[in-house]
């Protein structure tokens, strides 16, 4: 059997699966660009997260529904950032940079965009080409976690709140223990959206202590 149909076959039960799942087409019914919506709409009810006016950065941004749902609550008195290596479709008051946000000079761009202003809320559905090996992706995973985790520690006002997903595993503990360090509540959130048998969650971050940690012009 050639790679190209080993391939093919591998990929037919997700996309049956895909095409059948419930979020996916309750997001093309409401205009939504991708299910992930529905993690980020739960998250930010219950823990009430972004208001009017505020200030808003998204990471890992494509195809762009997190920004979809930031947009629309912020207003046209709010800023949303996005960010993501993959190109996204332009979003009416999204201001979209692609890059890898691993290269420094792609968060300097980002940062150039913002110039000098904090953020209420920073967002990250960031996550790499899983390979299905866990003991590459989690590492993996884990970095990017806390790049977005040191660059919120970079943005965030006093009081501002962070929500970023994280893979279960290695690096998983002392990444809480980390963020707990900089802000008054850390919680864990599984959204319903989320597929039951994926090692994400997502970690909800709140209330930053910005005179706590140091602070990069």
């Amino acid at each position: 059997m050639s790679n190209l149909k080993k391939k093919h076959k591998t990929k037919q039960p997700w996309l049956n699966e895909h095409l059948k799942d419930a979020y996916v087409k309750k997001a093309r019914i409401e205009g939504y660009r991708s299910r992930a919506v529905y993690k980020l709409q739960e998250i930010i009810e219950r823990d009430m997260l972004l208001r009017p006016g505020m200030t808003v950065v998204d990471l890992g941004a494509a195809p762009g529904g997190w920004s979809q749902i930031a947009v629309k609550c912020v207003g046209e008195k709010g800023r949303v950032y996005a960010l993501d290596i993959l190109p996204m479709e332009p979003l009416e008051g999204v201001e979209f940079i692609q890059g890898d946000f691993q290269e420094q000079y792609v968060l300097d761009k980002l940062l150039n965009m913002m110039d000098g202003q904090r953020v209420n809320l920073v967002i990250s559905d960031m996550a790499p080409n899983i390979t299905g090996m866990k003991v590459i992706d989690q590492p993996k995973a884990m970095y990017l976690s806390e790049l977005a985790v040191d660059f919120a520690r970079q943005v965030l006002v006093s009081g501002g709140d962070f929500v970023v997903k994280v893979f279960q595993g290695a690096g998983f503990d002392n990444l809480i223990q980390e963020l707990r360090q900089s802000f008054e509540s850390v919680v864990i959130r599984k959204p319903k959206a989320s597929r039951p048998r994926s090692p994400e969650v997502y970690v909800v971050a709140r209330n930053y202590h910005l005179h706590q940690n140091h602070i990069v012009t």
